[in-house]
């Protein structure tokens, strides 16, 4: 079999193991015989090539423009000579002159060789970073086998990738050689494939490996809702059930903590907080200041998504955390502004917020102290208020008749006319 004929059936294969088409290497190998030929007679000449796919006949032409008199021969024929192969031919007409392909075939087939080799690893490339964006968002294994000033570089197989010093856990440490777990949060089209980058940090890591770990998860009968993360100290994560059957907390946790403590070990130790997602505010709140137990929440605005919460006071370090990182990771999960506040602190703002008053109050002419108190308790602390309620507003107050109504409602109008 002749040399073109071998060229061919190599396409074949690599149209088959590759994935390459065999006419856009047919047109590589055409554009090598145009290059090879030009090397030749020089650049200006026109040339056609073509490939017969059925024969393997390569065949090449100079295309000239008939004229009657020629000043340029190598884009020129004379028309005496166009007519020798074309005895139609007129003047401006093209004319295609057949080329001898053995001069330069061999040249050719090697210059399409290392362009096919070329077009062989872009088409890898192309293919690697098409499946690996396919996978961003889900865990990889890989093996750490460089590192690069902070940054780890880690063999994932077909390909390799990097974790970022901005991506990695303050706390983890890896050596080479040392598999690792992370998950792609980035694919970049490079020069040398497919950059991809890899967190150990993302939130989306933990989501990730509960999917592997919880098999309700996977199938959806239990949602992560949301998830919050401060790496290598604190997750919170807020599990729906979609069957009344299943308990959402208790089928990630696992019998005797089975599921999730492969988890917890992934990510060297850090605390995970499973949190029952709930539409009610005050449970879900409740919920996501685990571990701590909470005493009460008050909605202080439902547009401003306020929330005041109290705990015991040996519960107000837990609620809120080291460096505040507990309490900030609930308001992340609930989207709430939570205000934690012990019992202790809360009975002082009270005491003062009724100091505060009583001396308020304590301007108004002709007042007992009695009577003050009594309406500081009963939440009548603001002057211009008392001056506009009826006596019908007071008179249902322990110890105030009609007449000690009119009393007050007079005293706070002359205090305002001050």
């Amino acid at each position: 079999m002749s040399e073109k004929g071998e060229l061919l059936m190599a396409l074949e294969q690599i149209e088959k193991d590759k994935k390459i088409k065999k006419e856009d290497i047919l047109v590589v190998i055409e554009n090598a015989l145009v290059s090879a030929y030009r090397k030749h007679v020089g650049k200006n000449v026109n040339v056609e090539a073509k490939v017969n796919p059925d024969t393997d006949e390569m065949t090449a032409s100079v295309v000239k423009v008939a004229v009657k008199d020629v000043a340029n021969p190598l884009l020129e024929v004379s028309l005496k000579d166009a007519r020798k192969i074309n005895k139609e031919i007129e003047v401006g007409e093209e004319v295609r002159i057949p080329l001898d392909t053995q001069d330069f075939s061999r040249i050719a087939a090697q210059t399409a060789k290392q362009v096919i080799v070329q077009k062989i690893r872009e088409s890898e490339r192309w293919s690697l970073f098409e499946e690996m964006k396919e996978k961003v968002g889900q865990i990889v294994g890989g093996v750490v086998y460089r590192i690069a000033g902070r940054n780890f570089i880690v063999d994932l197989g077909k390909t390799e990738a990097i974790l970022p010093c901005s991506e990695q856990v303050f706390k983890e440490k890896f050596n080479i050689g040392q598999h690792i777990k992370a998950v792609i949060i980035k694919v970049e089209k490079s020069s040398k494939g497919s950059g991809i980058v890899l967190s150990r940090a993302s939130v989306e890591l933990v989501k990730r490996l509960f999917e592997l770990e919880v098999p309700e998860i996977y199938e959806k009968v239990v949602e992560i809702v949301n998830a919050v993360r401060d790496p290598g100290m604190r997750t919170k994560v807020a599990v729906l059930s979609h069957n009344h059957k299943v308990d959402p907390v208790g089928a990630c946790v696992g019998i005797k903590g089975a599921r999730i403590k492969p988890i917890i070990d992934e990510l060297r130790g850090e605390r995970i907080d499973l949190v029952p997602y709930s539409v009610e505010p005050v449970k879900y709140i409740t919920g996501s200041l685990s571990p701590a137990k909470v005493i009460s929440v008050s909605i202080i605005s439902e547009n401003e998504k306020k929330a005041e919460v109290l705990v015991s006071d040996d519960m107000l370090s837990l609620a809120i955390g080291k460096n505040g990182h507990n309490v900030r990771l609930a308001a992340k999960l609930t989207g709430w502004h939570i205000d934690v506040k012990s019992e202790k602190q809360k009975k002082e703002e009270i005491d003062t917020k009724i100091e505060q008053h009583t001396e308020n109050l304590s301007e108004l002419e002709g007042l007992s102290e009695k009577t003050i108190e009594t309406l500081v308790n009963s939440g009548f602390t603001n002057i211009e208020k008392l001056s506009s309620v009826n006596t019908e507003d007071l008179t249902t107050l322990p110890g105030i008749g009609e007449k000690t109504a009119e009393k007050i409602i007079e005293a706070a109008k002359k205090s305002l006319a001050k």
